[in-house]
């Protein structure tokens, strides 16, 4: 018994000497060998200082609020998650920050606090993923959803927010069309499911939705023809006020959407409050740089132009004549102009200016943001793109935590003044001649003398100087929230929402840009359009959640009432007096109007969710909706939409936890379902007539047809998600195959109907399926330094299934069933013919003539794989991020004409025909048959190259200022940023524009940006 006595004697010691020497509850650190200063102040309230760092498991954390509890004293983590305070030993110091556990921790005389924030929930659970009408954690998402947060977007130099995507999400290819700003990206959800690709009528367009408004995704058309892909509906959008993006791809997803869901749906989430009882936070961001163009062609220089053209003469057996061959006779011999350089190789300069202020009461969050963003274009002249954007959101809960309030609403006013041309202007620098006139006289005037002896030629500045183009936009999104809770468990939510956009384009030609010999057979001109897109929407909602049995059950029931309108108005003036009026339409001798259109659209429908998820393993997902849409017929105008979809979390079976302690998470999912279409014209289903020109006339323009409904897009998807150590790697891969059918299209009709196609639905399927793979990796975690690897690929495949009686529509010359829609139909190369020295192509049915039955040879112009990888690195208050991005596909290389014409041509050309041993090059030569056989040439097979490129799309470095600064300049927080966007690339192509090859499309700028960054 004694001995026992004095063994629990020895055990308490032992535990009050360990109460002395281990730290405080929730292992809070210390660095500095002893947590005390020393014992005499646990018995005093002298005030002295206490330090620290506040990190989580990536690193340093930033923007901790740290006070003493039960004060209104307290600080800010600055960049470096460093912190100091004045306290007393008997403080409590409380760490909160949005997203984590709050801490509290006792002083205890300690002059030195590290501690280590734990989020909510755990690493899988980090973030809660936007799902469109409710959110879901990470982990326990049942559908296909790629997210990136306000990091990756906010400090891009960059107009639209779908270039922010480029790279970044598997199964999601983003193309920039052509790098002037406010262009609309092309963005492909999983690829192409309707045949309809066209600008005027696109039946592939996803559905924007702005903080629960959706949005019209079409781009806008009617402004200047350099926008030849339209304006980004997006354009107004201030990117620093969005805290996520996310893209639903599955059915699980987003049947819930139903017919406005078929091509995927783009969720944008704007930012809100700092968080309730906060003091208010201020943030300013300015940044400015210089952009170029990102690539130029590789032309060739006057020696070696004016060899090509001597020898096409020498060739043919001619001299030179003064009439054809003036560059030859009349122009400088020795001139050289890099045309490129001349017309779009000037220098763009970027500013940016963001200041937003947030903050709140116990009831009451709020966050106020502005944005002037203004970018300078690289053509000749003094053109820009500019916006202003303001965004404010407000949160309100009752004090008895029942009813919620949320508002959020953004205002966005644009301005640019790109050329009033179209992208010819581009295409004209690849094509002059190197020795081509000079384009101003000695006194800076416009010359004009040496181009006047080419009857198709003119100073290609001329129209660029002496045309006007101002296109202003307004957009406003609003959205309302409220949510009651009515029962435990069980709540009424409303969500309201208006968008109201509005453009106005003024273009003003004086007939200066015409030759001054031909000016007085010309007119001054003006057109100017109106485009209006005005949508309101209504979506009451029960929503409840509760318990049953071992799991958790969601359910929600909703209804949408959606009305659009659009109008668009175009009138052009012609024959103005003089160029004082250009402005005046009502000047104009003629007046004509080519478009006034009024359209309402109106969409219904009710919708449903049921999840269930049991002991958090297994979970299911069920979703319904009924859709109503005015763009059908009387007895069309409704179809039911659904999708399951279910995952099971199998890391947390007993047998997996004891026998693969490696794996820390695994998740199998599936879902299968049915979205719908309805993007098409309004109206047609109906008969449609129009005024003729003559008074008290009508003419009809449109065919009656009551039947034809909706398409159909059938999605399924499985995917398996691991996680390993911990989850530093975590590996996801999906497979998906989706079936559009009852294709929507312009049916062909004979012309003796009059009619060139009455709207209908054609028996055609399409099919897109693909493999998706995404590897996360943190590579080193530690309290200086985190590195992080991001990567994604994607396999996609796309094929016609089926289409019966395809050979009787104009669809015959576009596609083959069984093949990709995205192919080339080629003619068969058959080299270069030993007699006549031309290049040689396949006559199939050899009868004499070359059209589509002789295009035998089919290529896949799409894209083989895409992917891209992003690697984030931090060394105490420096950050270095950046991100490339890789397409593998073959394209027609960009033609420019014929060899030996009076036109450039690329230095790849001219080497290879200066190379004795290349027998791949067609005898320069300016007869008929030449031409002919050079354009057959460039429609067969031989013409495709490959137009594959790596890209580093961004490389951002940043410096965070340390505390000790901060503190004396009474900042949170303070960090210097240096930021690239399209720095370099790597391709074999040889075209101007790599993302959209073949065309004669200015390609992104490579921008370098300089800014700062303040916390307040």
């Amino acid at each position: 018994m004694k001995n026992n006595l004095e063994y629990r004697g020895f055990i308490r010691l032992c535990l009050l000497y360990i109460c002395f020497l281990v730290p405080p509850p929730y292992f809070a650190h210390f660095p500095h060998g002893h947590c005390f200063n020393s014992f005499s102040k646990l018995e005093t309230q002298q005030q002295y200082q206490i330090s620290g760092t506040v990190t989580d498991s990536y690193g340093p954390m930033p923007g901790v609020h740290v006070f003493i509890k039960g004060s209104n004293t307290g600080t800010f983590t600055d960049s470096n998650g460093e912190y100091s305070l004045l306290v007393n030993n008997k403080d409590i110091l409380v760490y909160s920050y949005l997203g984590y556990h709050t801490r509290e921790l006792p002083v205890l005389g300690r002059t030195t606090m590290d501690i280590e924030m734990q989020s909510e929930v755990t690493e899988l659970q980090e973030v809660e993923v936007n799902a469109g009408y409710y959110t879901v954690k990470e982990k326990e998402r049942t559908g296909s959803i790629a997210r990136v947060t306000a990091k990756e977007i906010e400090l891009q130099p960059i107009v639209s927010p779908l270039e922010a995507l480029q790279g970044r999400m598997a199964g999601v290819e983003v193309v920039q069309q052509n790098g002037i700003p406010g262009s609309a990206p092309t963005i492909r959800i999983r690829g192409q499911n309707s045949l309809r690709n066209s600008r005027e009528d696109n039946g592939n367009l996803p559905l924007y939705i702005i903080d629960g408004m959706p949005i019209n995704s079409a781009p806008i058309s009617g402004g200047s023809d350099m926008y030849f892909g339209g304006m980004d509906p997006l354009s107004t959008l201030d990117l620093s006020s969005i805290e996520s993006i996310e893209v639903l791809k599955d059915a699980d997803a987003t049947s819930i959407y139903g017919s406005r869901g078929a091509n995927g749906v783009v969720l944008i989430t704007t930012k809100k409050g700092s968080g309730y009882n906060r003091k208010t936070e201020v943030e300013a961001r300015w940044y400015s740089g210089l952009g170029s163009v990102s690539r130029k062609m590789e032309l060739l220089d006057t020696q070696q132009y004016l060899e090509l053209r001597k020898a096409a003469l020498e060739n043919d057996g001619r001299e030179p004549d003064i009439s054809t061959d003036y560059d030859l006779l009349l122009w400088d011999q020795d001139r050289y102009t890099d045309w490129q350089e001349e017309l779009f190789g000037r220098t763009s300069t970027i500013t940016d200016v963001h200041i937003s202020a947030s903050g709140g009461n116990a009831t009451t969050s709020f966050r106020l943001g502005s944005t002037f963003h203004r970018e300078g274009m690289v053509f000749p002249g003094d053109n820009h793109y500019q916006k202003v954007t303001t965004n404010l959101n407000l949160n309100h809960i009752s004090e008895n935590k029942k009813l919620a309030i949320n508002v959020s609403a953004s205002y966005g006013f644009d301005k640019n003044d790109t050329p009033a041309y179209d992208s010819s202007f581009v295409s004209r620098a690849l094509s002059l001649a190197p020795n081509a006139p000079e384009i101003y006289n000695e006194d800076g005037s416009l010359h004009w003398e040496e181009w006047e002896y080419s009857p198709n030629l003119t100073n290609p500045l001329a129209a660029i100087l002496n045309r006007t183009s101002t296109d202003l936009g307004n957009n406003i999104v609003a959205n309302l929230s409220l949510s009651y809770q009515l029962l435990q468990g069980m709540s009424l939510k409303v969500n309201a929402g208006h968008t109201d956009l509005f453009r106005e384009y003024k273009g003003l030609f004086s007939k200066d840009e015409y030759r001054p010999d031909s000016r007085d057979a010309q007119n001054h001109r003006s057109i100017q359009s109106l485009r209006k897109r005005i949508s309101t929407i209504i979506e009451p909602q029960l929503i409840y959640r509760g318990k049953l049995g071992n799991g958790n059950l969601d359910g929600l029931l909703g209804l949408t009432y959606q009305q659009n309108r659009s109008k668009s108005l175009r009138v052009s003036g012609e024959g103005f007096a003089s160029g004082a009026l250009i402005k005046d339409l009502s000047a104009a001798e003629v007046i004509s109007v080519s478009d006034n259109r009024n359209i309402m659209y109106r969409y219904n429908a009710i919708f449903a969710r049921l999840g269930y998820n049991w002991k958090e393993k297994y979970f299911i997902n069920i979703t319904g909706r009924r859709d109503g849409s005015s763009r059908f017929g009387p007895n069309k105008r409704f179809a039911n939409f659904g999708a399951v979809g279910a995952a099971w979390i199998f890391s947390e079976e007993t047998f997996i936890k004891n026998h693969l302690s490696l794996l820390s998470f695994g998740k199998l999912r599936g879902s299968f379902g049915t979205t719908g279409s309805d993007q098409i014209g309004d109206y047609g289903y109906l008969d449609a007539y129009e005024a003729t020109r003559g008074p008290g006339g009508l003419y009809p323009t449109q065919l009656f047809n009551p039947d034809y409904s909706w398409e159909v897009n059938k999605k399924l998807e499985v995917a398996l998600e691991l996680g390993f150590m911990w989850d530093r790697i975590h590996i996801g891969a999906s497979w998906y195959r989706n079936r559009s059918s009852n294709q929507l299209v312009g049916f062909p009709l004979p012309s003796l109907t009059g009619f060139g196609s009455v709207q209908a639905n054609l028996p055609a399927t399409v099919q897109n399926t693909g493999w998706e793979f995404e590897i996360s990796t943190r590579n080193i975690s530690s309290k200086n330094f985190n590195w992080q690897t991001f990567i994604n690929f994607t396999v996609p495949n796309n094929k016609l299934v089926r289409f019966p009686g395809m050979d009787q529509t104009a669809y015959a010359n576009r596609y083959r069933v069984g093949h990709p829609l995205s192919i080339g139909l080629l003619y068969q190369y058959d080299g270069i013919d030993p007699e006549t020295g031309l290049h040689r192509t396949v006559d199939i049915n050899d009868d004499g003539r070359y059209d589509y039955t002789d295009r035998t040879v089919l290529k896949n112009l799409g894209s083989r794989y895409f992917g891209g990888v992003t690697n984030n690195i931090s060394y105490k208050g420096l950050g270095l991020r950046f991100s490339m991005d890789l397409v593998a596909r073959d394209s027609p290389g960009y033609h420019i004409a014929t060899p030996g014409t009076i036109s450039q041509q690329t230095a790849d050309f001219y080497g290879a025909w200066q190379d004795p041993e290349n027998n791949d090059i067609q005898k320069i030569s300016l007869s008929n048959s030449a031409s002919a056989a050079y354009r057959n040439y460039l429609l067969s097979e031989r013409y495709i190259s490959d137009a594959s490129f790596l890209r580093l799309k961004t490389l951002g470095l940043s410096y965070g200022l340390p505390g000790s600064f901060l503190k004396k300049a009474k900042l949170r927080g303070c960090t210097l940023f240096l930021q690239g966007q399209n720095l370099f690339t790597l391709t074999g192509y040889k075209g101007l524009n790599v993302e959209n090859p073949g065309d004669s499309s200015l390609p992104a700028l490579r921008t370098i940006t300089l800014g700062i960054q303040l916390q307040l």
